[in-house]
């Protein structure tokens, strides 16, 4: 057969009802863009904390999660979370009952998710698009605490390990907390990723150091920027 005898597929085609819908999309993407940054700018430095929105009040991961708001909050960073219960409520909770900024960034899901109490009534931001919602949780924070969790907290993870690696953002604390949980991730991105593939630069693994205690935390972010004598300031390349 010859290239002039090349058989014409029939193209599929999108179904009209979606055809007008991509014109509304990019609407709704850019006001809750607005909604976010309008809010976030007025919130300062703070830290986003990442974790299970099924860890009980009484696991020990939440009374955690609370300890390090709670000594975050005395660094004078505010604290953001996804909003929700869990890991996510202990880090507002630390935040709120000890004077600091306790920012949720909730999304709309078929389970799971519901504003925490201990979210500032003013710093409460609802969203539909998980990608905006991401671009908050980075471009204000300046570390990330990752507790144990599940698929979403490490896609939020490896969404920021991703950002520093290819420095689309400023290398910031990423700061992985409960070294049971970790340690075994770690080691296979070590033996795996790193030593059998090499689809990693060993640099790379210094990016998440692992922690068991609250204070380790907070010591771990005020040497970054005592260290560098920076000022603290938003992502801007996002």
């Amino acid at each position: 057969m010859t290239s002039n005898q090349v058989k014409k597929h029939e193209m599929r085609q999108w179904s009209r009802a979606l055809k007008g819908e991509n014109s509304w999309t990019m609407f709704k993407v850019i006001s809750e863009f607005v909604d976010g940054f309008e809010t976030l700018n007025q919130m300062g430095p703070c830290v986003s904390i990442f974790g299970s929105a099924r860890t009980k009040p009484e696991n020990p991961y939440y009374k955690l999660a609370v300890d390090i708001s709670r000594l975050l909050t005395d660094s004078g960073y505010g604290v953001i979370t996804g909003g929700g219960p869990g890991i996510m409520e202990a880090g507002n909770k630390g935040a709120q009952l000890y004077g600091g900024r306790s920012v949720g960034l909730n999304i709309d899901l078929p389970f799971e998710q519901g504003s925490n109490q201990y979210v500032d009534f003013d710093a409460n931001l609802n969203f539909r698009y998980f990608f905006v919602r991401k671009v908050m949780f980075v471009k204000y924070a300046q570390a990330f605490v990752a507790l144990p969790g599940g698929f979403g907290t490490m896609d939020e993870l490896f969404e920021v390990l991703t950002l520093v690696q290819t420095r689309k953002i400023s290398k910031v604390p990423i700061i992985l907390v409960g070294s049971q949980f970790w340690n075994g991730m770690k080691e296979w991105i070590r033996n795996v990723m790193l030593e059998q593939n090499h689809n990693i630069n060993p640099d790379d693994l210094d990016l998440m150091p692992i922690v068991d205690e609250a204070e380790e935390v907070v010591q771990i972010i005020d040497a970054f920027y005592a260290e560098r004598g920076e000022e603290l300031s938003p992502n801007y390349e996002l």
